[in-house]
């Protein structure tokens, strides 16, 4: 089915074609039908959006903390008023069911919660009497122009994980949202304005490559945020880094779960299933990898293989995202078959006019394996047997990836050398998806990551800020001696 409604940009307070004429299809991926049109911007086009939030940013920047914070409460009760909608948008252009879609946004919600508090998070530091009359304090500024550039998976989530901390922390900022479920963020642009945000502080534009390096290469970009996969991160941080911007490049992920002989082998089950194929396994911290450890093997693949098999596709799940995931993933599913892992759930086959795969399980996977050493970004869990807690944790460590891991287990000892052991951003102890609250801060390690800073949190305000230090002295005596020494403390 093809549709008239095409998907602009939203420039500097208001919603523009500019000079676009390309266009890419927006699925719905539950039906399989085409349901829209967006255009993808032209290198005019971005710097439209650039200029906007250039010719913004002297007069954000220099709004007081408490307008910025005001204004950000006023955005939250309106995102929070609005959830339900933006949930329905999500679901309709991302295919993850309601629910998924709703808990979504409430992730969001609570990285606008944290801005709220912006005051206390822009406070400095004072030192009296460094040295004799001397004092000094120090305080962060914002950078100027801020760009992100988002995946199709969250397309509500992942964007608040930049633009609140960017906008409060006295920034503008130009979003390049996936071109596969763009509306959500035309609906974040319109809420900002009701909430009385100054026109080009917050700027969407759609778009393709052209518009990403257009962004990366931009001068007036101060700064870039990514979430994506990894070759892409490395892209974005080398194309960026080489401009002379600052970069956080969040990556992929093949996130490992570990359940030892001792563990609730129902409750690991139940949240491992969970985390394997809710939202069809299109999260970057879903779990992908179960180690199943000792005795704990064959009773704990029992029962993840019935209740794989009980899963409800269409209404529990969801489809992947377009018809080329779709075909991608059925490929991986192949290549496991091909290569001897023992496949005891198979999704090739789900029902549906959607991009639908079922829930997929194999087990006696080796690490020699695609897939097991390849991100598949769809509802594929494999497991793989290791002897001990030693061996899963070295093979966990082995992983070019380093996103988020857990551990299933009673014993607190075992669960105290896992977290300090492995070598990964984000762990979870009976939790198999270790997403930190918005206080903290999110990333991961290895390849998971290329920059310095993680996202949301105080990483967050300190990516998005940069520091000064003033010293002061007010001398009573103008009849100082002049001397050329380096100073130091008297």
């Amino acid at each position: 089915m093809s549709t008239n409604k095409t998907i602009r940009h939203r420039i500097g307070g208001r919603e523009t074609a500019g000079t676009s004429t390309r266009t890419a299809p927006v699925w719905n991926p539950a039906t399989g039908e085409r349901q829209a049109e967006v255009l993808l911007a032209e290198p005019a086009d971005v710097d439209a959006a650039v200029q906007a939030a250039r010719a913004a940013w002297p007069g954000w920047s220099d709004t007081s903390v408490m307008r910025r914070a005001r204004l950000m409460f006023t955005f939250r009760t309106l995102v929070e008023k609005h959830l339900d909608d933006l949930a329905r948008i999500v679901s309709a252009e991302h295919g993850k069911v309601f629910d998924d879609a709703r808990g979504e946004l409430v992730r969001g919600l609570e990285v606008i919660d944290f801005a709220c508090g912006i005051p206390q998070l822009l406070k400095g530091e004072y030192s009296d009497q460094v040295s004799t009359g001397v004092d000094l304090h120090s305080f962060r500024q914002p950078l100027g122009v801020c760009a992100g550039i988002t995946p199709f998976n969250f397309p509500a989530m992942v964007p608040m994980w930049m633009h609140p901390i960017a906008i409060a922390t006295g920034n503008t900022f130009v979003l390049k949202p996936s071109e596969r479920n763009p509306s959500a963020s035309n609906l974040i642009a319109e809420l900002y304005a009701e909430a009385g945000l100054p026109d080009g502080v917050f700027n969407v534009v759609h778009g393709d490559k052209v518009a990403v390096d257009t962004l990366l290469d931009h001068p007036d970009v101060a700064a870039v945020s990514f979430v994506g996969s990894t070759p892409i991160a490395q892209y974005v941080h080398e194309r960026a880094s080489a401009a002379g911007k600052r970069v956080q490049a969040l990556g992929g992920a093949k996130n490992h779960a570990v359940v030892l002989p001792d563990a609730d082998l129902e409750h690991a089950a139940e949240h491992l299933i969970s985390a394997a194929y809710g939202s069809a396994g299109q999260r970057c911290m879903a779990i992908s990898v179960t180690v199943a450890v000792g005795d704990a093997a064959d009773p704990l693949v029992k029962l993840m293989q019935e209740k794989a098999e009980a899963i409800k596709v269409e209404s529990e799940m969801g489809p992947v995202v377009s018809p080329e995931a779709q075909a991608r993933i059925r490929g991986y599913i192949d290549s496991g078959v091909a290569s001897g892992a023992e496949l005891l759930a198979d999704g090739r086959s789900a029902d549906g006019a959607g991009f639908f795969v079922g829930p997929t399980l194999f087990d006696h996977v080796t690490p020699d394996m695609a897939v097991y050493r390849e991100e598949i970004f769809g509802p594929v869990l494999v497991v793989v047997r290791a002897d001990s807690l030693d061996e899963a944790i070295t093979l966990i460590n082995k992983s070019n990836w380093a996103n988020g891991t857990a551990i299933f287990t009673t014993s607190g000892q075992a669960a105290r050398l896992f977290q300090r052991s492995v070598q990964v951003g984000m762990v979870g102890v009976n939790v198999p998806i270790p997403v930190p609250m918005a206080f903290h801060s999110f990333g991961g390690w290895k390849q998971s990551l290329f920059g310095d800073h993680h996202m949301h949190g105080p990483e967050g305000v300190a990516f998005y800020t940069r520091a000064k230090a003033v010293t002061t002295r007010w001398p009573g005596d103008v009849r100082e001696m002049t001397n050329l020494h380096f100073p130091t403390a008297v």
